[in-house]
């Protein structure tokens, strides 16, 4: 979900710079989807170890925010500085460099600074979401099987498969 952040950027660089979307751009495109779902990956793994360990979905988005904001904007920086002689190539051949460099510099200038916002608040939506979702088809499941008097077996198992020890 963090994707559209990434290309958000990348398409609103190009309107700026007065470029076509052409194969360098999309190559740049593949590029930054590909980086902008790393950060975002960061972000999500870290929330839900916090939200096993306990935490509330909003606490467990903010805390994975909070400690994965250095290490994320580290990476993004040093990738956006490592495009910037794309951005500014001069030359020949430079119209590919400066369309893959325009499209992957301002994708993950606007993905890294939107998406350390929009990430956590966008798990906690979607977590929340599902967990309230498990928990009203839990509650179904437990009414029909208590009107019936069946008990949940484990997932997997058949009750005419277990065997009963003989003296």
């Amino acid at each position: 979900m963090a994707v559209p952040l990434g290309i958000l950027g990348a398409m609103v660089s190009l309107m700026a710079r007065q470029m076509d979307n052409n194969v360098y751009t999309q190559i740049g495109l593949i590029l930054l989807i590909g980086l902008v779902c790393k950060n975002a990956i960061l972000i999500v793994e870290f929330a839900r170890e916090r939200r096993q360990q306990g935490l509330s979905v909003s606490k467990a988005a903010i805390e994975a925010a909070r400690l994965r904001f250095r290490p994320i904007l580290m990476t993004a920086i040093s990738f956006i500085f490592g495009t910037l002689p794309l951005l500014i190539a001069t030359g020949a051949g430079a119209g590919s460099r400066q369309a893959l460099g325009t499209a992957v510099f301002g994708g993950m200038v606007i993905a890294t600074f939107l998406g350390v916002f929009f990430t956590p608040a966008l798990y906690a939506t979607v977590q929340g979401f599902s967990e309230w979702l498990g928990g009203l088809f839990g509650k179904k499941k437990q009414v029909a099987l208590a009107a019936t008097g069946e008990t949940e077996s484990a997932p997997g198992s058949d009750p005419a498969e277990t065997e009963t020890p003989k003296d």
